[in-house]
């Protein structure tokens, strides 16, 4: 017994010892650089941000608010003259819009960036819950309001400031840079397919791609001081179901049989959220827990330090709060059910459908097998819902390339108090229309938030403080120096 004990010690010591100095040589991945001063941002640069609001240019699935476009266009044609006279600049689906600045060597590879011109509509039952009127566009207490302020005028606004700004300094780029505005990236994004398939006609490679996704986040991770800047190394994939059943006889309700087909297809809703998909702890997942991990406290730092034993606890606690449980499975959301006429007759169908994010390492198709054996009843007709097509997840994009590195030391240089880490992206976004122009796809925006100002993302009072929209031009114009550096 003593010696199975002192095994059992020793054990003990040298497992304690590994752990110990996996947590020691836990070295921090942040890029040592002195912070800089941003440039002055352009006068009525936030004034501009705030008009550009008052357009509602709203996409849905009934299409869009051509006269709303048209304004807009006229007044991003008044806000940047110099941008439309000097660089060339074209419409692509009727209101997207690309731009290419050239650089002054052909040899180097250019770069994109993306943002979007549309916004998603605003409930007439929410309108009287805004602070402000959600397309007034105005600037109280140190915040511009409305739709579109983060998702994601903020971004071409933004952009346009920066090469307004540089042009007018006689600026040259060395690169390429491309900017590609799509109008319906919120309905699926047909103009960034358009411009995607003449970049694709062109024979363009980019040395990286930059769209919206992850943020500067306050109080993101447990045992961190400070906000994390997450760049997107790949976006989920998405699927939606439709679970349908059909019967041969309906009749009274007075006289029911035993399971009705609202009472099948409820079954089969149930057994789908009572079964959700297993965690993995793959890319990008790891890489955010390898980049924060050593920025963390004693305690954390060595649970992070040693994922080869822990991963599977860091998962259940992951799994705790729906944030964080996003980016570790696929997510099952059932979202539309419809059955029946009248309240006292059986209905003969019912139906639902379940809409998935899917993580990389799984496909639609994998959820459709896996949706199929968990219903279990033959009963119960799985599908893909047709009115959306169903989208793979990203490939993950490297966070040893150049355009890794370059959106890293830019973050370090102007947001100094953040950590970067790599991340997942749950959403979808227009860079997805991109993967055959840009091998290395990231989705990072400049933006400081908390829980409060993600809430206002396609909710109410959206809006970003004065100062985060500065930051954000001086982000870009540092990138773009950085890019050509």
């Amino acid at each position: 017994m003593k010696r199975i004990l002192r095994l059992v010690l020793s054990l003990f010591l040298i497992l304690l010892i590994i752990l110990v100095v996996r947590t020691f040589l836990f070295s921090s991945r942040q890029i040592p650089i002195d912070p800089i001063q941003g440039e002055p941002v352009p006068e009525g640069a936030v004034s501009r941000m705030a008009k550009s609001v008052n357009f509602p240019t709203i996409s849905s699935a009934l299409g869009v608010d051509t006269s709303a476009f048209l304004a807009f266009d006229t007044f991003l044609r008044a806000s940047f003259p110099l941008v439309h006279e000097k660089l060339d600049w074209k419409y692509e689906n009727d209101f997207s819009r690309v731009y290419k600045w050239g650089g002054s060597n052909p040899k180097l590879p250019p770069v994109l960036w993306l943002a979007h011109l549309d916004v998603v509509p605003v409930e007439a039952e929410s309108r009287n819950a805004w602070s402000q009127p959600p397309f007034a566009g105005i600037v109280a207490d140190d915040y511009i309001w409305g739709r579109g302020t983060l998702d994601d005028k903020v971004n071409v606004m933004g952009m346009l400031e920066v090469v307004e700004q540089m042009l007018k300094e006689g600026y040259q780029p060395t690169r390429s840079l491309y900017l590609a505005f799509g109008h319906d990236e919120e309905v699926g994004g047909r103009g960034a397919m358009a411009i995607a398939e003449s970049f694709q006609r062109q024979g363009l490679s980019f040395e990286y791609t930059l769209d919206e996704g992850s943020l500067i986040i306050e109080d993101a991770l447990p045992g961190l001081d400070g906000p994390v800047a997450m760049i997107g190394l790949s976006e989920k994939g998405f699927a939606s179901l439709r679970l349908a059943v059909s019967l041969d006889e309906g009749g009274h309700s007075s006289m029911p049989p035993k399971e009705t087909a609202i009472g099948i297809i409820s079954k089969a809703i149930a057994k789908v959220e009572a079964h959700p998909f297993p965690a993995r702890m793959g890319e990008p997942t790891r890489s955010l827990l390898t980049y924060a991990g050593p920025e963390m406290n004693f305690p954390l730092r060595m649970v992070f330090a040693n994922l080869w034993l822990t991963d599977g606890l860091l998962a259940r606690l992951l799994s705790q709060k729906n944030t964080s449980s996003a980016i570790i499975r696929t997510t099952t959301a059932p979202t539309i059910i419809e059955a029946g006429v009248k309240e006292n007759v059986l209905p003969t169908t019912a139906s639902a459908i379940v809409n998935f994010r899917i993580i990389p390492g799984e496909s639609p198709e994998t959820v459709k097998e896996r949706i199929i054996k968990v219903v279990d009843d033959d009963r119960v007709d799985v599908s893909f819902y047709n009115v959306t097509s169903p989208s793979a997840p990203a490939p993950v994009s490297e966070t040893s390339a150049f355009g890794f590195q370059v959106i890293h030391k830019t973050i370090r240089e102007l947001v100094p108090q953040a950590v970067v880490a790599p991340g997942l992206v749950v959403g979808a976004t227009d860079s997805r229309h991109y993967l055959d122009v840009s091998k290395q796809t990231y989705r990072f925006m400049p933006v400081i938030v908390d829980s409060d100002d993600i809430s206002g993302i396609h909710g109410i009072d959206e809006r970003i403080h004065i100062d985060n929209y500065k930051r954000l031009i001086q982000w870009y114009r540092r990138l773009l120096e950085n890019s050509c550096s």
